[in-house]
């Protein structure tokens, strides 16, 4: 892999994982504030806010790696109307200052709680468009069948969800233990959120990995199905890259899977933290090293019709 494209990975996945984990964080704030209040709520949540931002920022910053020359990043928003490209660099810009003024407002308790739920939409919605914006640079490359089919949208979409959803019960277990280092989360409101944040957020992750085994063999097909092109795709992802595409198929199922059924199980009788916690931060490593490798795989499954 070139510098290029490992370039790539970084920012997709980083920029792919921070939107995910804001939209999963405002989803469990907002239960959260209903169940304990708003102020206990905020002990755990507003930590985790750290989760998201300074990995954004890395995933910017690394992406500017993959154009010719970084000086002149800043001409490629400039075809907002037409360019994807465009939108995406957009929308990473709009998403990361929005998402750092809701941090400063929400760690610094600045304007009312409605403001600061406004700005956290807009940022959301600056994500999603970020998600979006993302898959379509793909999509919308006809000569390229691995990249150009609606499998591109939904894999990113679930890749951005399973990532938020394992990196917000990894934070809320670092607050936690944090906190309960300082003294300040003894409360059993306090354990009770995170057990329930925990259980919640194993259900995602086997949703969004089962969405994923749904669409890999759909995707699958229909590379085998469309053409000599696509079926050089195909080749180069079985043949050529076999042993990646099992591990990878491997550590998703072991940490979206088996361990989040662990963590369901055990989240449900309340019992043993510790052990819950070391399996959340197993569940995230595993899921993470085997995204990485399927957006490696994505990558490496370019295949062109036509002269380059």
């Amino acid at each position: 892999m070139n510098t290029s494209e490992l370039a790539l990975v970084i920012f997709t996945i980083a920029a792919q994982m921070s939107v995910g984990a804001f939209l999963v964080l405002g989803g469990v704030h907002f239960f959260a504030t209903r169940y304990a209040g708003i102020e206990e709520a905020d002990k755990l949540s507003d930590l985790a806010l750290l989760a998201i931002g300074p990995v954004l920022v890395f995933g910017l910053i690394v992406s500017v790696l993959h154009l010719g020359n970084p000086i002149n990043a800043w001409r490629a928003i400039t075809n907002i109307g037409t360019s994807w490209l465009s939108r995406e660099i957009l929308f990473g810009i709009l998403f990361a200052g929005a998402g750092f003024l809701f941090t400063l407002m929400q760690w610094r308790k600045i304007g009312s709680p409605g403001l600061r739920n406004i700005v956290a939409l807009a940022t959301a919605a600056f994500g999603v468009g970020l998600v979006v914006s993302m898959a379509m640079v793909y999509y919308t490359l006809p000569s390229v069948p691995a990249w150009n089919t609606w499998t591109t949208l939904a894999s990113f979409f679930t890749t951005t969800l399973l990532l938020g959803a394992l990196a917000i019960s990894t934070a809320f277990v670092g607050s936690y233990t944090y906190l309960h280092a300082r003294g300040q989360a003894e409360s059993e409101k306090q354990r009770e959120i995170l057990v329930i944040t925990l259980r919640w957020m194993a259900l995602v992750a086997l949703v969004m990995l089962g969405l994923q085994f749904i669409i890999l063999p759909l995707y699958m097909g229909y590379l085998a199905t469309s053409g000599p092109t696509a079926e050089q795709s195909a080749a180069i992802l079985i043949d050529e890259h076999g042993v990646l595409f099992a591990t990878r198929l491997l550590l998703i199922f072991l940490g979206a899977g088996i361990f989040s059924i662990f963590i369901y199980t055990m989240s449900r009788s309340n019992r043993n933290l510790r052990l819950m916690s070391t399996l959340v931060y197993g569940a995230f490593a595993l899921v993470l090293v085997g995204e990485v490798i399927g957006r490696y795989l994505f990558y490496a499954s370019f295949a062109r019709i036509g002269p380059l």
